[in-house]
């Protein structure tokens, strides 16, 4: 691992999301850093397996995080399990079905608005009294699609650009209570939402070559590092791994 030295030994976070990609990746290097772990996914199947990986240091609890109540029920039940909350990893979102703004469905716009927009503010609305206890760490799983338009993604792109404004008004709203939230814009990531927009073939992005893609690992890595006090000049924006600046914070090998 590149930042071995991090030790979240006594911490406990919560990973929406962590079923598969970004977000199993997290659960299990936080793991490695000695953090509890508190998997929330729609798949009950995929995160008990995770966590049955893991041991007893991990929770795995069904979630919808679209449903304020399952998030609220979810996280009361983590901080019965484990006493406190110490790290939120809002990763959970969906790009499908991407379509041009004329040819999209309203229903199927309004569920990922539901996913990536409603579902990233219950997380925070949950986490933040829980937080303001001992403090906390806030992670948003954003995207450079937050600020600049993409063809057939009106959707991801509203929706990431809404995310880096929660991710700004938690920063003004709660820096005084030793909360930190800063967003996270790993580039493209070799998951299924990947696949599914090479799949679309409507854009630059759905021709990218998929060995271009970063693997789930690198943006786990950069999400550790952000859970430290290295990290705390980029609260309140978007963190990028992109840029050479940003690899080189964490510690990740220049891009090829």
């Amino acid at each position: 691992m590149i930042n071995d030295h991090i030790n979240l030994s006594g911490k406990t976070a919560i990973v929406t999301g962590a079923s598969r990609g970004i977000g199993e990746a997290a659960i299990r290097r936080l793991a490695k850093a000695g953090a509890n772990v508190v998997l929330l996914a729609r798949s009950q199947s995929d995160i008990s397996r995770i966590a049955q990986d893991i041991g007893e240091s991990a929770l795995a609890l069904p979630c919808d995080v679209s449903n304020w109540q399952n998030v609220s029920d979810a996280f009361n039940q983590a901080i019965e399990k484990f006493g406190s909350l110490d790290i939120l990893v809002n990763n959970a979102g969906t790009i499908d079905p991407v379509a041009r703004i004329e040819d999209a469905d309203p229903l199927a716009w309004g569920d990922v608005v539901d996913v990536n927009v409603k579902g990233v503010f219950h997380g925070i609305r949950a986490a933040i009294p829980l937080m303001k206890r001992n403090g906390g760490i806030i992670v948003n799983i954003s995207s450079g699609a937050a600020s600049n338009a993409l063809e057939g993604w009106s959707h991801y792109c509203s929706t990431k650009a809404a995310v880096l404004s929660l991710t700004q008004c938690v920063h003004k709203e709660n820096e005084a209570d030793g909360i930190h939230c800063v967003g996270l814009s790993p580039g493209t990531v070799a998951t299924q939402m990947q696949r599914s927009i090479a799949d679309s073939n409507i854009n630059p992005v759905s021709q990218l070559d998929w060995s271009t893609h970063i693997s789930p690992e690198t943006a786990a890595e950069a999400i550790v590092w952000l859970c430290t006090d290295d990290a705390r000049t980029y609260d309140g924006g978007d963190f990028s791994i992109k840029t050479p600046q940003g690899r080189a914070a964490v510690g990740l090998p220049a891009a090829q």
